[in-house]
């Protein structure tokens, strides 16, 4: 949106942020700026980019004071010869020392440069950003989507292999921004004195938290300096600081932002009770808020560069709305002093489209204590129809859902039977979603849904006899359990379904979460009912926190290791996991007994997974989209086990690299992917 200098002043207002509007003529920088990266540790960054505005970020500590002021540059050069901007802005001691600057009245689709200086003279160092182009502009638009930074548990070094190979690639081929689909930090921190490994990593100290909570062998923040603790752990990783830097972030939390298995304003811990904590959701609500440059709104109005949290207690939550949005004054208030979710138009031809996918969920009903007996405990994925009649609530069946829910040769009570469908998105964060959805005028419509929406079956019906303890209890397919978006069956469908009524175009989504890459088409249902695809789904792999196809290379050997890792002698564990969910259990244990793919791609069930073209359950790195008018790419970028940081500039050796894309389809017709391949060894991906 473009701005005259007085509408701009006003909307920096509103989103506490002091502004600095560029003049038309550039000019040579006056300031004495010496680099002290010691004073600024945790570096600079900048975020959300518009055509005419972007928001700076900086973080400068001082030792005494609650309130100092830093002046911002923004320059047409790394040099600041020609500068356009500066402008005086405060740091406090109540916003952790945090610094945000609106910079507005620029050029769209251009790079600009920038620093911060005290009055001492001491600098940051300097960082670099790029506005987003003109609504008009019909030019491709490139970007890279990440998630999932395990500073704890691993090296970043996915962001020094994009950093490397952007600044080598052709002007039109660099991206314009990095989207983060969330768990930017891990509020689960192990402590090197407690755990020095988990499978095969090196767990890296982050410190101690302050007023930190033990929970297994992790520790948790209870406050909002423990917060504060984590987010400075991982931005003052280097590969991270230098993205930051380099790029303009656009971000989204996920659940580890707040708490590993909570919601709302709940938090539950591994075989704990579920409990209220309010004052904890303010807290990471305004740690993120510090420390993520952003537009996100939050519930204090105009002030200037502070948070200003509500004031909530940890009241209990006995009473949920008809979404199962907890009934409780401190709750509606914990989640309403930050509203995440929001869209950001880019060029001609992007709408990006970001929710929160855990502020306003309701309570995972697999989660509950009714819910146990669906699991037999012995395998591990639970009858897919199961799972749609818990999701489906009173709604499944169009309205007539059994009062009883079959388990084998026994049966439960149906304790979902008279409560609502499950809701991941919340009431007004949906109405929202559908309205953007369908009144978006951009060529693609990029849903960025943090949890994967890709079904992660397998089909436990063709299982050998004799490899489990019991058969198989349900009817056909299982499903693996947690609390991703693919579980949400009915919410899914329920967008998917308008998606295709409405005649959308160009419907996309992009997921992080799952630390696996995935390639495949968005479909509201899989066989046995009907296959009717109404867009495109990736997810991308972690930056570097550990997955399952990791996991699975460290459990204990036995007759149904097949299904999930190959172990041959003297190689590589190899990922027969990816042919459990992409080609059926028949083609995962004929790999690991032969390690023949021929024959085992000859035994795929071909209904299990018609919407998956690519999965790798252990891949990290990241996945760069380019849209254009017609059509859209992906390509991931898969790096090796980030275990110890790279010592090369360009972030070590890759895995793979492989492309997906599609030429714009019409409403009413599926798309079709086609796929690259264009270096490594993806035999059991693909």
């Amino acid at each position: 949106m473009a701005y005259d200098r007085r509408s701009f002043i006003a909307a920096a207002a509103a989103l506490g942020a002091t502004a600095a509007w560029a003049r038309p003529v550039a000019a040579a920088s006056r300031m004495q700026w010496t680099e002290r990266r010691d004073l600024y540790a945790d570096g600079v960054a900048s975020g959300d980019p518009e055509p005419t505005s972007v928001i700076l970020w900086t973080r400068r500590p001082f030792e005494s004071g609650s309130e100092h002021r830093l002046t911002a540059e923004l320059a047409l050069d790394a040099e600041f010869t020609r500068v356009v901007a500066s402008v005086r802005a405060p740091v406090l001691a109540e916003s952790d020392w945090t610094c945000r600057v609106l910079a507005g009245g620029l050029k769209p689709a251009t790079v600009y440069w920038y620093r911060f200086v005290d009055d001492t003279g001491a600098g940051s160092r300097v960082g670099r950003t790029i506005t987003a182009p003109r609504v008009t502009d019909d030019r491709p638009v490139r970007f890279a989507f990440v998630s999932c930074n395990s500073v704890n548990e691993g090296a970043q070094n996915a962001y020094r292999r994009m950093i490397w190979e952007d600044a080598r690639a052709p002007a039109d081929e660099r991206l314009g921004f990095v989207l983060h689909l969330g768990d930017f930090i891990y509020e689960v921190v192990e402590y090197p004195e407690d755990v020095s490994h988990r499978y095969s990593r090196i767990v890296y100290d982050l410190g101690h938290i302050p007023d930190g909570r033990k929970v297994g062998n992790f520790h948790v923040p209870t406050t909002l300096e423990g917060y504060r603790h984590v987010y400075r752990a991982h931005i003052r990783d280097p590969d991270i600081q230098d993205a930051r830097a380099y790029f303009p972030f656009v971000c989204i939390g996920d659940n580890h932002e707040f708490s590993w298995q909570g919601w709302q304003s709940f938090i539950q811990y591994p075989g704990g009770k579920v409990e209220p904590a309010q004052p904890l959701r303010v807290a990471a609500n305004q740690a993120w808020w510090e420390y993520i440059p952003s537009r996100v709104r939050k519930a204090s109005g105009p002030e200037l560069d502070a948070f200003a949290p509500p004031r909530v207690v940890a009241a209990p939550i006995t009473k949920v709305d008809d979404d199962g949005f907890g009934d409780e004054a401190n709750n509606r208030i914990a989640i309403g002093s930050m509203t995440a979710y929001r869209a950001m138009r880019y060029g001609k031809h992007v709408d990006l489209i970001l929710t929160d996918l855990h502020s306003y969920r309701m309570e995972d009903p697999t989660g509950r204590p009714e819910a146990a007996a669906l699991d037999s405990g012995d395998y591990p994925v639970i009858p897919q129809e199961w799972l749609e009649i818990v999701d489906g609530g009173k709604d499944y069946a169009g309205g007539k859902p059994p009062v009883t829910i079959a388990i084998g040769d026994k049966t439960i009570p149906n304790f979902r039977k008279d409560e609502p469908a499950v809701t991941v998105l919340g009431r007004e964060q949906k109405a929202w979603l559908k309205d953007r959805l369908t009144k978006s005028a951009a060529t693609w419509k990029i849903w960025g849904v943090t949890n994967g929406p890709l079904d992660m079956r397998t089909d436990p019906q063709n299982l050998p006899a004799g490899l489990f303890k019991a058969p198989w209890p349900g009817r056909d397919y299982g499903t693996f359990p947690g609390a991703d978006f693919s579980g949400a069956f009915a919410e899914r469908r329920e967008i998917y379904d308008l998606v295709r009524d409405r005649k959308v175009s160009g419907f996309v989504t992009v997921s992080g979460d799952r630390h696996s890459f995935w390639a495949g088409y968005a479909a509201p249902a899989l066989p046995p009912a009907a296959f009717e695809p109404v867009g495109l789904s990736f997810i991308t792999g972690s930056i570097s926190a550990p997955g399952l196809g990791e996991a699975v290379e460290f459990g204990k050997p036995s007759p149904r290791s097949g299904l999930y890792v190959r172990r041959p002698a003297g190689g590589a564990p190899e990922h027969t996991i990816n042919l459990t969910v992409k080609r059926g259990v028949r083609a995962a244990l004929e790999y690991a007994a032969s390690g023949d793919i021929a024959k085992a791609r000859a035994l795929t069930n071909p209904d299990l997974a018609p919407h998956v073209a690519f999965v790798d359950m252990a891949g990290h790195g990241y996945t760069v989209v380019t849209a254009g008018r017609d059509a859209i790419d992906t390509e991931f970028v898969c790096i090796v086990r980030p275990i110890v940081r790279a010592t090369t500039p360009d972030g070590g050796p890759l895995r793979y690299r492989v492309r997906h894309g599609a030429e714009m389809w019409q409403p009413g017709e599926p798309p079709k992917l086609r796929q690259h391949i264009v270096e490594g060894d993806v035999s059991l991906s693909i």
